[in-house]
């Protein structure tokens, strides 16, 4: 079996965080690094890695493969199926504040929505912006735009939204709204979202409100596309839209490395997306990074040692790592074989770090 194995902000992003690498163990993952062949590119987004590992070129329609690996339909009963004629705009929820003279950006991992809240500001949005298009809402905290002018998907070139959660964002907005058509529903939907009654009761709870949209991954989804794999297991929609695009088996992501091994068949390829660092780099908790990875129920024990002991055992004939972070786009291809190559002595990610940073320098 080969196992491909994406995960996202491998890597903290400040390699002289001392409080974070300090006595950071990963036995298992350190090995596997220091002993694989590793490869890096320019950095992208978890969402661009994801395309890529299918064959998408850049500027993929991400909201159609991901509307694609929703678990139910949209909202609406009147929903469009998923085609090379319809258009898709991933149209989500996000709360905007100003921070330090920036305008940083807070997606769902930074406040909850619930399902009415969504639907109710869903039919608003729909009843203002009919001319454009139709909102749906797949879960309280995905939506989706479907287009009724296919010539907006040039207009819209933002990055996805892992690429700006937790971030300052002036610069990106102002680089990317290049229309006047994009930048008019962009400020009418703020203003909108800012009067609605969902939003004063929710500041008056103590809750962040929903004060915008980020507008991503338009594009409409091609007939068909190839991949080698034969199993992806994830929970993201993106990877199971992808997979299903794809006609390849998606499963649900088990909660450890074991559960896939006993699984899947010989001689078979898979693909496995851990977003478990993700949301604590976005919003710089080095705590759940540490607790994420080398925690008692991190992935070092679920992931990477039972990886690295089937790599060791012949059970898993190659191990790829991919892992997309704001050094570079890092991958990691790990043989058996490599594994006995025992002068290339592990590094503590602190000094991995370090070193990717003066490489990205």
């Amino acid at each position: 079996m080969q196992l491909t194995l994406l995960v996202p902000e491998l890597v903290w992003p400040e390699p002289n965080d001392r409080n974070t690498f300090d006595d950071l163990t990963c036995p298992s993952l350190d090995v596997l690094l220091a002993r694989g062949a590793c490869t890096m590119d320019p950095p992208k987004s978890l969402e661009a890695a994801l395309t890529d590992l299918f064959g998408q070129p850049a500027g993929a329609p991400y909201a159609a493969f991901r509307l694609l690996g929703e678990t139910r339909a949209p909202d609406a009963t009147d929903a469009p199926a998923i085609s090379a004629e319809t258009c898709w705009l991933c149209s989500d929820p996000v709360h905007l504040r100003f921070h330090q003279e920036s305008l940083i950006l807070a997606d769902s991992g930074g406040f909850d929505i619930a399902a009415g809240e969504a639907q109710t500001l869903i039919h608003e949005l729909n009843r203002h912006f009919s001319a454009i298009g139709r909102f749906h809402a797949a879960s309280a905290d995905r939506w989706y735009l479907r287009l009724a002018d296919p010539a907006m998907v040039g207009q819209i070139e933002t990055p996805p939204l892992s690429a700006v959660a937790g971030r300052s964002i002036e610069r990106l907005l102002l680089a990317s709204a290049q229309s006047n058509g994009l930048r008019q529903l962009l400020t009418e939907a703020q203003m909108l979202l800012h009067a609605h009654a969902v939003n004063q009761q929710r500041e008056g709870q103590g809750k962040l409100p929903i004060n915008s949209l980020w507008l991503w991954g338009a594009g409409s989804i091609p007939a068909r596309i190839e991949s080698d794999y034969d199993g992806v297991w994830s929970t993201n929609p993106l990877a199971l839209g992808l997979a299903r695009a794809a006609g390849v088996p998606a499963h649900p992501l088990p909660t450890e490395a074991a559960t896939l091994i006993g699984h899947a068949a010989p001689d078979t390829r898979h693909l496995v997306v851990l977003e478990d660092l993700l949301a604590a780099v976005q919003y710089e908790n080095s705590e759940a990074y540490r607790a994420a990875l080398c925690g008692p129920n991190g992935l070092e024990t679920r992931w990477f040692a039972p990886l690295r002991r089937a790599l060791m055992a012949g059970q898993i004939t190659g191990l790829r790592l991919e892992a997309p972070t704001a050094y570079a786009a890092l991958r990691w291809e790990c043989r058996r074989h490599d594994q006995w190559k025992l002068w290339r002595r592990p590094q503590p990610l602190g000094q991995l770090a370090r070193r990717l940073a003066g490489a990205a320098a």
